[in-house]
């Protein structure tokens, strides 16, 4: 048992410290609480279980996607069968076998018990009742699905195999089905699967990397054991504003693996410096204390930061980024949680035990604390050139950050792999019929739908629509909710997310409709769809990400002007977040906007980004970049403050933290490159853009950028103005030189310290 320390006048113990001081002194306590709080976390989820809610777009599209989902407003599921010659020179004026495909799917439907309701046939009139394509090539067959509208996709299961049948019997021809239901169904099946694998990888990959860091399988088992319950106690705890907010399935593959990387690299940085305090020389109790000291706080730190910059994301007033800050929130929030009380526990309950069970050949030399020659080579010759460095590093990721002004805000026509058979067919019948499988919806409610009024109003826009430039036919309309609520679909131009679909949404709201239904007293009328969707999307987001970001640069600069009692680091800090976060997302706009490393990836480009993706990767990049960020500084701080000079404390500082930082980042960078790999462009997105912004962070960032930034700086790093001078109190000097504050850390009995 430790002495009680005595602090110098003035000073005082960092907070992290005195929570794992408590946390050790009632370690059973603790250890306990921790996991009835998981088991208590997984009992309320069983009990409450979870929703599946609807997210709503902005503006008019939302409104009018808010009418369709009220009480009683049924709407069913509309899927189209593609039939389609693969010769171009087959066409169904002349060609027998499509039209005997075209009837065999009709049969076949016909067929299907309870599976599909008003099939419509592009054979039943002359023209084909817009029903076949232009060219002659191409005939779709329109169904409702029957049934309860919230299993269409259990029910549409019945008829994609009778589609599937007719297709094998032609297979000179293109006979597919696609629509909502089917997409939704293909989408469930493959996420399920690909998520649950995504775990599983993440999980094995986090467990190598870390036997390779630590070298010894208790002390890897510590911060997985971390990770893994604050991961299933935050997704379960989800369970219960998930009554009110939207979380999809891709979501839940974000919080999952958000999770893991968090909770691992926490543990990593408090446990690395646990260990290595050790090898220097320090009891248990001192080198515990340290590492709550320190590392302890830079944990505390950009656990708050990220919690900060997802606070920035309720200005958006968007349903799904209401959903992914909550969400995200929990998860690094339970995280910090963990990392401070839970862990401290476990260290001192374990005692010498975190380092038994040694791998071979790995386990001396990742017990002993050592230097990186490589950065330390690296940061001597930056500080030496810190202009010549500096500016090359800056400059390229200006660079890498140039593509960001092209980049455009939009949703993929369809989120599935390009080989499915759905995708396919969708992607197929789009390019035959421009705007038919995805039209805009015109939702119209109001008194006497029914009424002539309302009924030449319709008349009067197809006759506007049929010669409109990016406005097609045919113009179809469907009354739901006992007359309530009357929908008229619109075909338009483009893919949904092309200046050509936008052009096309223009001129239907702002010159057809106030022509035709605008003109009808009573009525109210909002534009939905998937066009829709992207315009107003992409208008909420430019006028509330400013708003955002000001908010999470402001409150970041408050945390680390007080964390470090200057002005002048969170300004360099913020500056130099900006830069890595620009070029990840330059990276992200030049692969999957742009289409290059398509083919390497795996993916169709479209020509956009996901609209939600960029401010929520901003969020959470700039809190995790500020992992690094705080743990290096911290170190340099105390070189600093035990009286090396500023140019020692920068080369000295990252040296010695360099081996925990790259490891941090490696094992991030390996669990969201595991985005990278599955097939959804959303989750492709957003893993390829998180690891390529944590390793551009990692290294050319701190390696470089920070250095030299620090450098020129010199002693004016740590400006703190005379009227903010109450900031600067030193805290307690955590050193051999002095004794650690008294708790017991005996370890188990059975864990005699080796």
């Amino acid at each position: 048992m430790e002495r009680n320390a005595v602090f110098t006048p003035g000073s005082r113990r960092p907070i992290t410290e005195r929570i794992a001081s408590w946390s050790v002194k009632h370690r059973k306590s603790v250890l306990l609480g921790w996991f009835l709080m998981v088991a208590g976390a997984i009992l309320v989820s069983n009990l409450i279980g979870g929703k599946t809610l609807n997210s709503y777009d902005p503006g008019e599209a939302g409104r009018a996607e808010r009418v369709l989902a009220q009480p009683g407003v049924v709407q069913r599921p509309t899927e189209t069968v593609l039939i389609q010659a693969k010769a171009s020179e087959r066409t169904f004026a002349h060609d027998r076998e499509l039209r005997q495909a075209v009837r065999q799917v009709v049969s076949a439907l016909a067929q299907v018990p309870r599976a599909a309701l008003e099939v419509r046939s592009p054979l039943g009139s002359a023209s084909g009742g817009g029903l076949i394509s232009s060219d002659g090539r191409s005939a779709l067959v329109i169904f409702t699905v029957a049934g309860k509208p919230g299993n269409a996709d259990k029910t549409v299961a019945g008829a994609e195999r009778a589609v599937a049948a007719v297709q094998a019997k032609h297979p000179d021809l293109l006979v597919g089905e696609s629509g909502p239901a089917s997409v939704e169904r293909a989408s469930n099946n493959l996420s399920g699967k690909l998520v649950g694998r995504a775990g599983l990888t993440s999980l094995l990959v986090t467990i190598v990397l870390l036997l390779i860091v630590f070298g010894a399988l208790i002390a890897a088992g510590i911060p997985l054991l971390l990770a893994g319950t604050s991961v299933v106690t935050a997704v379960s705890l989800l369970a219960i504003p998930s009554h009110w907010l939207p979380f999809t399935g891709p979501e839940s593959a974000i919080f999952l693996l958000i999770g893991m990387a968090v909770g691992a690299d926490y543990s990593l940085f408090y446990l690395r410096r646990e260990r290595e305090e050790r090898a220097l020389g320090r009891s248990h109790a001192q080198a515990l204390r340290i590492a709550a000291a320190t590392s302890g706080r830079a944990v505390a730190v950009s656990g708050i930061t990220v919690m900060i910059s997802l606070a920035g994301l309720f200005i958006v007033g968007v349903d799904v980024f209401t959903g992914l800050a909550i969400g995200t929130t929990l998860v690094v929030g339970v995280a910090v949680l963990g990392s401070l009380t839970a862990l401290p526990a476990s260290l001192s309950l374990l005692g010498g035990w975190v380092d038994r069970a040694k791998i071979p050949f790995l386990g001396r030399r990742r017990t002993t604390a050592s230097r990186s020659r490589i950065w330390t080579g690296l940061v001597r010759l930056v500080v030496a050139r810190p202009v010549l460095t500096g500016g090359a590093a800056a400059l390229a990721l200006a660079a890498l950050s140039i593509p960001v002004l092209g980049m455009r805000l939009s949703s993929p026509f369809v989120d599935l792999p390009a080989n499915s058979g759905v995708a396919k067919s969708l992607v197929a019948a789009q390019r035959a019929f421009p705007g038919g499988p995805a039209p805009a919806e015109i939702v119209v409610t109001g008194a006497d739908l029914t009424g002539s009024a309302v009924q030449e109003a319709v008349v009067s826009l197809r006759r506007l629509a049929a010669p409109t430039p990016g406005l097609g036919e045919p113009v179809t309309t469907a009354l739901l909710g006992h007359g309530k609520v009357l929908v008229v679909s619109v075909p338009l131009a483009g893919s949904g997310s092309d200046a050509k679909s936008n052009a096309a949404l223009a001129t239907l709201r702002d010159r057809t409709l106030p022509a035709s239904l605008g003109k009808v007293r009573g009525i109210d009328y909002a534009v939905a769809g998937l066009a829709a969707g992207n315009h107003d999307f992409t208008a909420r987001f430019d006028s509330r990400a400013p708003l955002v970001f000001l908010f999470v640069l402001g409150l970041a600069f408050l945390l680390l002007m007080i964390t470090f009692s200057s002005i002048t680091i969170p300004l360099m800090s913020i500056a130099l977040n900006l830069l890595s976060v620009g070029a990840g997302y330059g990276v992200m706009t030049l692969i999957f906007q742009d289409g290059h490393l398509h083919n390497l990836l795996g993916f169709t480009p479209y020509g956009g980004i996901v609209p939600y993706l960029p401010l929520f990767m901003f969020a959470i990049l700039f809190g995790l970049s500020m992992d690094y960020h705080v743990f290096i500084l911290s170190r340099i701080r105390e070189l600093r403050s035990a009286g090396a000079t500023t140019t020692e404390a920068i080369v000295n500082g990252i040296a010695s933290s360099a081996g925990v930082v790259t490891s941090a980042a490696v094992i991030m960078v390996a669990v969201f490159s595991i985005f990278g790999a599955l097939p959804f462009i959303e989750l492709k997105m957003f893993g390829t853009g998180m690891a390529t912004a944590i390793l551009i962070d990692a290294t050319v960032v701190r390696g470089v950028l920070m250095p030299a930034a620090m450098t020129l700086l010199g002693e004016r790093n740590w400006y703190l103005p005379r009227w903010l001078s109450f900031l600067n109190r030193q805290p307690a000097k955590a050193d051999s030189s002095e004794a650690i504050e008294a708790v017991e850390l005996q370890p188990l009995e059975m864990a005699d310290a080796s």
